[in-house]
């Protein structure tokens, strides 16, 4: 099944504030990414229909292992994009808007030789 690029960003912005504050909240992504909290909603039960993440009594959403396989994928390739830019001289805040364009559509192969690169550039 294909996941469209908007459930990627949202399932990597669960990882982020999970990682950043330990729990996750509708309301959190909604103020954090600047959308609506019904566009959230949305997303949020489609997420959940699908099976990419759990939402408890309380509200508190949880990535299952294959939500967390997606964001991971998705956080991997957004941090490592960045960091190839910048190294190659790339003022930060350009590199993060065109790692969040090129994450979703890049090739395994491409982003792994990227990858490479990187790993010979810094370690030098």
């Amino acid at each position: 099944m294909k996941i469209y690029e908007s459930a990627q960003d949202y399932l990597e912005r669960i990882l982020i504030l999970n990682k950043a504050h330990g729990h996750v909240r509708s309301i959190d992504i909604a103020s954090n990414m600047g959308v609506t909290k019904q566009s959230v909603s949305r997303a949020m039960k489609n997420l959940r229909e699908d099976g990419y993440i759990n939402v408890d009594n309380n509200g508190y959403i949880t990535l299952t292992l294959k939500g967390l396989d997606v964001a991971n994928r998705m956080y991997e390739r957004h941090t490592t994009m960045t960091k190839f830019f910048t190294t190659i001289g790339v003022p930060e805040e350009i590199a993060l808007k065109d790692a969040c364009k090129i994450e979703h559509d890049i090739s395994s192969e491409t982003f792994e030789a990227i990858k490479q690169l990187l790993d010979q550039l810094t370690n030098e």
